[in-house]
């Protein structure tokens, strides 16, 4: 991967509505994390206004109030004009490579852009590595001088990134050590990162060109390393619109992580809802996972149907941090689960000492996991987090892994 400017596809792009210019929006981009940094970043931004707009995967909002709208360009235009409506001047969004590709950076100027990490996802759409990363980087070409970059400076795509951000954009670069090493000077560091069951916390390190004063430490009652990482993002941000970094943290560390991101559902047995579908993102989930485990941990999940079929031996490889992985059906689409499953089993080789079960039909197998815990053991259920569906077959079904656990449970 050499380049990351290589053009959208042409597209027709429409003009802005002029109520756009009323606001200032902060886009978040990335593979794994911008629904929890894009809720991060609208909670420092009320700070400064309310009600912030705030657009993401789990629905669209005006400060807390979830809006009834749909999650297409309608509910987004909607919500913004709702936001302006109310007195709004601010607005935080979660962006996808694909909406990026289709030139939304253009349609909807962004001040602030934000990269959250880049690892593989969507190849079935992207077709390769290079337009992935160059659809994400359609965000950052459209900055405006006077504009702010907020890159993780310890994801090596974010050099890639920096090469084509324009002149007159301010860039600031936050990072944790547990990404990999810098590939340039932080603004924003975190350190001695503790995480436990009620929360994480990191210290700071900062640059004179954030003027951390006496901040020194950052706290977010989400569970995991990488949420950490998601506050230090979503801290830069508020800052580069004005907020100081002491609001901005105190914000942060009030604000409830999204459901379905590492959501603790049951504490007797512990059992974790996490969003997770990608290689990455299901390691370090995992990861968390055991390093709150004091004894056995499960992982139950499975893969998308008609989706990046190549990633589904690197999510089984990921899956061998637990000790016990049981293999289910995801939203199969119109793929046979079992098929799915078996190209999932192929990361998993003799050498890996993890036992391996498959049982296709998801609630089955949340109960057969369920049944299985011990009271030191924890149980993750990855793949659709905050979903309330099952795709399968052409048709979809009522789900929810959060439901399905605690009728598991009250029996």
């Amino acid at each position: 991967m050499t380049s990351c400017s290589d053009p959208a596809p042409a597209i027709k792009i429409r003009p802005p509505p002029a109520f756009s210019r009323q606001l200032r929006t902060v886009g978040v981009t990335g593979t794994n994390g911008k629904t929890s940094t894009t809720a991060l970043v609208a909670a420092a931004l009320a700070r400064l206004q309310a009600p912030v707009a705030r657009v993401t995967t789990v629905g669209n909002f005006l400060d807390h109030e979830q809006l009834d709208v749909p999650l297409d360009r309608e509910g987004f235009l909607t919500t913004m004009r709702r936001a302006v409506d109310a007195g709004g001047t601010l607005a935080a969004i979660e962006l996808s490579s694909e909406a990026l590709a289709l030139g939304f950076a253009k349609f909807w100027p962004c001040a602030v852009a934000v990269f959250t990490n880049l690892s593989r996802d969507h190849l079935d759409a992207h077709g390769s590595a290079e337009h992935y990363l160059a659809s994400k980087a359609q965000l950052f070409m459209q900055l405006p001088a006077g504009g702010s970059a907020v890159l993780n400076g310890c994801d090596p795509a974010s050099a890639l990134l920096a090469e084509v951000i324009p002149a007159g954009v301010d860039v600031l670069r936050y990072g944790l050590g547990s990404r990999g090493a810098a590939v340039a000077p932080l603004d924003l560091e975190g350190g001695a990162v503790d995480v436990s069951w009620t929360g994480s916390t990191a210290l700071l390190h900062g640059s004179d060109k954030l003027g951390l004063g006496a901040l020194r430490q950052l706290r977010v009652r989400a569970i995991g390393e990488v949420f950490v990482e998601n506050a230090l993002a979503a801290l830069a941000a508020a800052c580069c619109l004005g907020l100081a970094p002491e609001q901005a943290a105190e914000a942060i560390a009030a604000a409830p992580p999204p459901p379905g991101r590492f959501e603790m559902v049951s504490e007797q047995p512990r059992v974790v809802v996490d969003y997770a579908h990608s290689p990455d993102a299901l390691r370090r989930c995992l990861q968390t996972a055991r390093g709150l485990c004091a004894g056995r941990l499960t992982v139950v999940f499975g893969a998308g149907g008609g989706r990046d079929r190549a990633k589904r031996p690197q999510m089984g490889e990921a899956a061998t941090v637990a000790d016990h992985v049981v293999l289910t059906s995801d939203n199969p689409r119109g793929e046979d689960p079992a098929d799915i499953a078996a190209a999932i089993c192929e990361g998993i080789t003799q050498e890996h000492d993890v036992q391996v079960s498959t049982v296709l039909d998801r609630a089955d197998a949340i109960g057969q996991a369920l049944a299985d815990c011990a009271p030191d053991d924890v149980v993750v259920i990855a793949g659709k987090g905050h979903e309330t569906e099952q795709e399968r077959a052409g048709q979809r079904r009522a789900m929810s892994d959060a439901a399905l656990i605690a009728e598991t449970l009250a029996r």
